[in-house]
């Protein structure tokens, strides 16, 4: 019974050292992953001040005027999505038991742009099959221009960064050369300031660019699925309106 009590506490000694020995390594992996994140940080604001704040703050604010476009543009997108399959079910339902009053009811009460010209379609029903293909393609252009709003300002800072990235890496250039002419020696040490600033600025508009082009892509790709939901939804709608009349 002894000897089974001291293997006992001899295993719960070594369990808490264990434990405590866990402890400071998380801790210690901890306090290094802290330490980490603060020098990156600290690297990436002195940066930002080597490149030189006029350029480097310009190339920043394109960057979050850019994402704050595209992030409205992917909220309003992804709530513009419309479930066209279901929407065509409840609309020849509607014209089956209530006419096209109803179906214009649903169409009214449900969000999107496949709605909006189900609606426009629908409100010409009176004038004739023709006049209600004539709507939807007339109405279809004007949702796709409020699809595309707002995207001709992120393609601009897509533009726009790496230009003022490489006009600082020219204005560097000329620094380091002004340095080089009055010194009237070549040097290492009097172009690196100015090199490195070039080098600096042009990194910066291309990251710049490269994050809105994803962001602006994945818009272009979301507005081409809705534009082609859009189509095929309003083919639906012109045969059911045809089976309905007939």
């Amino acid at each position: 019974m002894k000897k089974l009590f001291a293997l006992l506490m001899l295993t719960g000694f070594l369990a808490l050292g264990h434990t405590e020995y866990s402890y400071a390594q998380d801790a210690d992996g901890t306090e290094q992953v802290a330490a980490d994140d603060q020098n990156f940080h600290q690297r990436v604001k002195e940066k930002f001040i080597e490149g030189g704040w006029v350029f480097m703050g310009i190339v920043l604010l394109c960057l979050i005027l850019g994402l704050a476009i595209a992030i409205e543009r992917i909220i309003t997108l992804n709530l513009a999505t419309t479930n066209t399959n279901k929407l065509l079910a409840k609309v020849e339902d509607a014209l089956s038991s209530g006419g096209v009053e109803a179906a214009k009811e649903v169409t009214k009460g449900t969000k999107g742009p496949v709605a909006s010209i189900f609606t426009q379609g629908l409100m010409r029903m009176s004038e004739g099959i023709e006049m209600v293909e004539k709507s939807i393609i007339a109405y279809g252009s004007v949702e796709m221009g409020r699809l595309e709003k707002g995207l001709v300002w992120v393609q601009l800072f897509i533009a726009l960064a790496p230009m003022l990235g490489f006009m600082g890496t020219v204005l560097g250039m000329i620094e380091a050369f002004d340095a080089i002419q009055a010194a009237g020696d070549i040097s290492p040490s009097l172009v690196a300031s100015g090199i490195k600033q070039a080098l600096l600025t042009t990194v910066a508009g291309l990251i710049v660019a490269v994050i809105l082009q994803l962001f602006y892509n994945y818009c272009v790709s979301k507005i081409d699925g809705l534009v082609n939901s859009m189509e095929d939804a309003s083919i639906s709608l012109v045969d059911m309106l045809v089976r309905h009349k007939n």
